[in-house]
């Protein structure tokens, strides 16, 4: 009150005095000094014009009138309190003890109050706001307020910080879940929020405009949870698509989302769960070192023992680019890493470009481009001296001209190498007279497949590394029955069909066992074909010079068939792992020509 007071009397000082003497100049000269004096009067006990005082205008009223009005006001006077629920309720004045009270506020804006000013409060306006005129029982207060509905424990709920939902699968993704700000209440600050409106004598009062819930602590646009949902959906984000044949693998946030861990704000990726995806990738998709069905030639299908041939995943290199894939979160479609290719994926992963070898017949056929190319006898392993082929499905290491076929006792040049398993290949036979049969079980070689020139002629030309060489055995195909090969050089020169018993002394027929001395030299290459050596099979190598066979150099099964005995059983080479030529005769090795090779007496039969 008495800083009104000073307010008042500094509005008094700064009163334009030349205003209020014109006035009363204007007002003397008209004759109403009379009136303004009167007016002046009525002043000393009543309040000033453009006067209010807790919002009501008391102009001209005396205090009695303004008690009045003041005790009206509060007589029906109740407030609605809105809370966040919707679910309003009042309190009545009488429920809190609300009356008014006057302690002389009134008297003394009055007494303070300059009468003959009447005229300037015209236009200069009077407000005072007096907190000692209402006043409640602060016990009936609290208690009331303690009964409201929405200060019921049941009916408040905690706030929620914002949080991330666990992976959606439907939008492969985090999401963020804005806070929940709950209707939890704090009574200090609704009661400080009801009083300050009932002291006005408010007519309702927004609990949450007011600030009277608590607050959650983190919103949905906190930094750190930001960051941590984009790292998170980077990493699901990420797909890698393989195809294999007409079967689809994808890798997406549906599994990776498994291999993240989430620490506090950082999030981490298990490799070794890469590692063992990988892992079941090359399991389900390699072929290599795995048996295979073949359809074959004779009409069936039969079961090609497990061989070297066919897909092999790089698991090492594989993982680390799905890796940088899932990192970057890119989405890609890729080619797996391969250490080795097949023709095609799938059950028949040979494809259309393979020799199929029938080892119960000595018969077979070379097909390219799902064209028949020749189809032929052919004498394998020595079967009494246990040098058998094996069966399997292997890649053509590679193919080589005039290579030197190397052994303990012996150089032989053959004109067409092409090794397959090791050191065993097919190759041209010039030294044999016949082919096919039962030969091969005590005539046959020491592994390799002893071709007719003219076939191992056309197989060269038309077969590329990387090619499948597939070998089986076929119950009921076996036959005594066998061909002549193709003529490819003067009768003259050609080995008689008969050799003389007496060319071959028994003296010089080496003993039954392999001797260990004739394995293949350190310097041969590995089993297990080069990387290079199993790509793609390429296009057909001519060399140069030869003449591109046609479709009519074939040698239907049988159609040159002459039966005769089986030749007698000569000086052996080599079986698989033993004294087999030497197959290191691939590139940079050792190459020999017919010319310098003399075979006389004692030279090898069966190569």
């Amino acid at each position: 009150m008495e800083k009104k007071k000073e307010e008042m009397r500094a509005e008094k000082k700064h009163f334009p005095v030349a205003g209020v003497a014109a006035a009363v100049i204007i007002l003397t000269a008209g004759g109403g000094f009379g009136f303004y004096a009167s007016k002046a009067a009525a002043y000393n006990d009543a309040f000033l014009p453009n006067t209010t005082i807790n919002g009501m205008d008391v102009s001209g009223k005396d205090i009695e009138d303004v008690k009045a009005m003041i005790e009206e006001e509060i007589s029906g006077y109740e407030i609605a309190i809105l809370d966040r629920t919707g679910a309003g309720e009042t309190i009545k004045k009488d429920e809190i003890g609300l009356h008014s009270v006057f302690d002389g506020s009134l008297e003394q804006i009055i007494a303070a109050q300059e009468p003959w000013k009447w005229i300037t409060a015209l236009w200069t306006p009077a407000s005072y706001e007096l907190d000692t005129m209402l006043i409640y029982d602060e016990s009936m207060f609290a208690e009331r307020v303690r009964a409201l509905a929405c200060m019921k424990p049941e009916h408040m709920v905690a706030p929620q910080d914002a949080y991330l939902t666990g992976y959606q699968s439907a939008t492969a993704s985090y999401e963020i879940v804005e806070a929940d700000e709950g209707t939890e209440l704090i009574e200090s600050l609704v009661c400080k929020a009801i009083a300050n409106a009932v002291m006005t004598l408010s007519e309702d009062v927004d609990l949450d405009a007011a600030g009277c819930y608590t607050k959650p602590e983190k919103f949905a646009d906190d930094p750190e949870l930001v960051t941590l949902a984009n790292e998170l959906n980077r990493y699901v984000g990420a797909a890698v698509n393989h195809s294999f044949g007409d079967t689809k693998e994808v890798l997406n946030g549906d599994t990776i989302h498994k291999w993240l861990t989430i620490d506090g704000t950082s999030v981490s990726l298990d490799e070794s769960q890469v590692t063992k995806y990988v892992r079941a990738l090359a399991k389900k998709y390699n072929t290599a070192y795995g048996s295979r069905k073949m359809k074959t030639s004779y009409g069936g299908t039969v079961t090609v023992p497990a061989g070297p041939y066919g897909w092999r995943m790089n698991e090492a290199k594989e993982a680390e680019k799905i890796l940088e894939v899932i990192r970057s979160g890119n989405q890609v479609t890729r080619e797996p890493e391969w250490l080795q290719r097949a023709a095609v994926h799938g059950e028949f992963d040979y494809g259309d470009t393979y020799v199929e070898v029938n080892l119960t017949a000595q018969h077979l056929f070379f097909y390219k481009d799902g064209e028949l190319i020749i189809e032929s006898d052919f004498v394998s392993g020595k079967s009494s001296k246990g040098w058998d082929t094996p069966a399997g499905a292997y890649p053509l290491t590679y193919k080589q001209r005039n290579a030197t076929l190397r052994g303990e006792d012996y150089e032989t040049p053959v004109s067409y190498w092409m090794p397959f398993n090791g050191n065993i290949g097919l190759h041209d036979a010039d030294w044999r007279d016949s082919f096919g049969g039962t030969i091969y079980k005590n005539n046959g070689s020491h592994g390799c497949l002893n071709l007719p020139p003219k076939t191992a002629q056309i197989i060269y030309e038309h077969i590329s590394a990387g090619d499948p060489v597939l070998c089986y055995h076929l119950e009921g195909t076996e036959s005594k029955a066998t061909t002549k090969p193709i003529e490819t050089k003067p009768a003259e020169t050609k080995p008689a069909t008969t050799k003389p018993a007496e060319t071959k002394p028994a003296e010089t027929k080496p003993a039954e066992t392999k001797p260990a001395e004739t394995t293949v030299p350190e310097t041969s290459p590995a089993i297990e074909p080069t990387e290079a050596a199993t790509q793609a099979p390429s296009e057909p190598q001519i060399p140069e010079g030869a003449t591109e066979p046609s479709t009519s150099a074939s040698v239907p099964q049988g159609a040159i068939a002459e039966t005769k005995p089986a030749a007698p059983d000569g000086p052996g080479v080599s079986g698989p792992g033993a004294a087999e030529p030497d197959y290191s005769a691939g590139p940079g090795a050792t190459v020999g020509s017919p010319e310098n090779t003399n075979f006389g007496p004692g030279s090898p039969s069966s190569i």
